[in-house]
């Protein structure tokens, strides 16, 4: 038994000494790094926010380096600072355009502390170690926001401060960089909690943050030296360069989502809850369907999954929007509901019985949005006048598809009538409505419409065929009559199948693109059969 526990003993000691060195080579390795801040640099455009931190650094012993403004901002609060110029030796020249590029600043950012070369150098320049280097940029595009003159907006980009981020986000392992006044209060609190120390982790995060301030600041400086150039590749989207906000979910709840977007420059939220990723999705294709007819009378349209379950134009809001609704009042239940016009109250009373989940338009009577507010969850959104990206982003496999938005509509005057019958000209404005919907319904799709009115439409089929009797089913499951409507194709018939079947039906006027090899076979039928068809020459897939 003795020697059991001797050989369990020896085993222990043994292990003991073996996980000794594992944990001694993996600090080395993967170190934690906890780092006590001595010094930092400030230098920063806006100074509101900041003093909590200097004070905290000032109570912690660090020694503050600083220029122009910011060290009288910090000399104001009676707390010792540095002049950069002191390190540099010089002052700051040509306009204030070179204030920190100089190897005294750079390098006591970039040098390594377990470099022995690297030290030796600092020693023998005399440049102090910078552990910290709190900086923001020049306001570049606010400049460009304001209207300002292009030498003004040149002045705004900034080269000193862009190259402190670089170089301390560089060396996070021995420098933390508080690239944004937004971060202040975080930092402060994450000081305070470590007693003025900073970890690897914590250096590497607000590295991270940092490249993503540089990456946007050099993506609007691009945007604006590349706007209006016919050559000039694709804009690319920047999501570092927009303002982003976390979501409940994703398309479904074990899906994490993220938009990122000005959403308070697009809407003013006047009621409601926070929008879902799937609310957006609504909401991105109402918006682009109503744009549609931003110069019509009255219109409502009604989105269900990205799809219009009705839309009509009427002489009032109240009247458009009964007959969006009679469209497929099922469908219309929790849809997302926008309207080209101001919301009355008669349209509110009626919408007000309707479980929606948006309502989106540009204005609203005051009494119509206390009848609207009168359910708790529903999101009411005011519509503001704001000119939307004309570049759509879709993310494949390992990349980006990036291609010009559809702006394409196309009106009466570009029809091309291809039958001995042409349209009449109540059945040409019914075209050209059901070519709108039909534009922003997903392919395959056919728009059954009668004048200012959507009928049906059958949605993301596999075969046109199939989308066809779709919408000729749902039509007369809410009994509408198809004698004398019309019917719009997002892109050309290969046979004759669509229609005789459309004609069959009742349907008068078709409008299509037009481009088939068998394009002749869909003309003899209309014209054996009396149904006038138009083309168009522009199909509108939407995938």
């Amino acid at each position: 038994m003795s020697s059991i526990l001797a050989v369990s003993t020896s085993n222990f000691v043994l292990f003991s000494a073996i996980f000794a060195v594992y944990f001694s080579v993996r600090e080395i390795i993967y170190p934690t790094m906890s780092k006590k801040i001595q010094s930092a640099l400030i230098s920063v455009y806006y100074k509101d926010g900041l003093e909590p931190l200097v004070r905290l650094l000032h109570n912690n012993g660090v020694k503050l380096y600083s220029t122009g403004g910011t060290q009288t901002f910090i000399e104001n609060l009676n707390i010792p600072v540095t002049a950069a110029e002191e390190l540099t030796g010089y002052p700051s020249i040509f306009g204030g355009r070179v204030k920190t590029l100089h190897p005294a600043i750079m390098g006591g950012i970039l040098y390594r502390r377990d470099d022995a070369g690297d030290v030796a150098q600092a020693q023998q320049y005399n440049i102090p170690a910078i552990d910290l280097v709190v900086v923001d940029l020049y306001p570049f595009e606010e400049t460009v926001a304001s209207g300002a003159g292009e030498e003004d907006i040149i002045e705004k980009i900034d080269i000193g401060g862009i190259s402190l981020i670089r170089a301390t986000a560089k060396n996070f392992k021995d420098t933390l960089i508080v690239s944004s006044r937004s971060q202040y209060a975080e930092v402060v609190e994450l000081l305070t909690a470590k007693a003025g120390a900073t970890d690897i982790e914590d250096r590497r995060y607000y590295a991270g943050q940092a490249f993503a301030v540089s990456s946007h600041y050099d993506g609007a400086i691009n945007r604006f030296f590349t706007a209006g150039q016919e050559k000039t590749d694709k804009e690319l989207f920047d999501f570092t360069s927009l303002a982003s906000q976390t979501l409940r979910y994703g398309e479904n709840p074990h899906q994490n989502a993220t938009y990122y977007g000005d959403l308070e420059g697009i809407f003013d939220k006047l009621h409601g809850k926070e929008l879902s990723y799937n609310n957006l999705v609504d909401v991105d294709a109402c918006v682009n369907l109503i744009d549609e007819f931003a110069d019509a009378a009255p219109t409502f349209a009604i989105i269900k999954h990205t799809n219009a379950c009705g839309i009509a134009t009427a002489p009032t809001a109240k009247e458009a929007y009964d007959n969006a609704l009679a469209c497929d009042p099922v469908s219309a239940f929790g849809g997302v509901v926008i309207t080209n016009s101001k919301v009355d109250l008669a349209t509110a009373e009626e919408l007000n019985k309707l479980f929606m989940e948006i309502l989106i338009a540009p204005e609203y009577d005051e009494d119509a949005l206390q009848v609207l507010k009168s359910k708790k969850n529903r999101i009411l959104l005011k519509r503001n006048a704001v000119v939307l990206p004309q570049i759509m982003f879709k993310t494949i496999l390992n990349g980006v598809l990036v291609q010009d938005k559809d702006l394409s509509t196309e009106v009466q005057s570009q029809f091309t009538t291809v039958t001995e019958k042409a349209p009449t000209a109540s059945e040409l404005t019914a075209l050209e409505f059901a070519l709108k919907v039909c534009k922003h319904t997903k392919s395959n799709t056919i728009v059954l419409a009668k004048e200012n009115q959507l009928l049906a439409s059958g949605t993301g089929q596999t075969s046109r065929v199939d989308a066809l009797r779709q919408a000729i089913d749902k039509a007369k499951a809410f009994g509408f009559d198809l004698n004398g409507a019309v019917m719009a194709s997002d892109a050309f018939f290969p046979f004759a199948d669509c229609v005789e079947i459309a004609h069959l039906a009742g349907i008068t006027a078709v409008v299509q693109p037009g481009g088939s090899i068998r394009d002749k076979d869909s003309t003899d039928y209309c014209n054996a059969n009396g149904v006038a068809m138009v083309t168009t020459g522009i199909r509108h897939f939407k995938h």
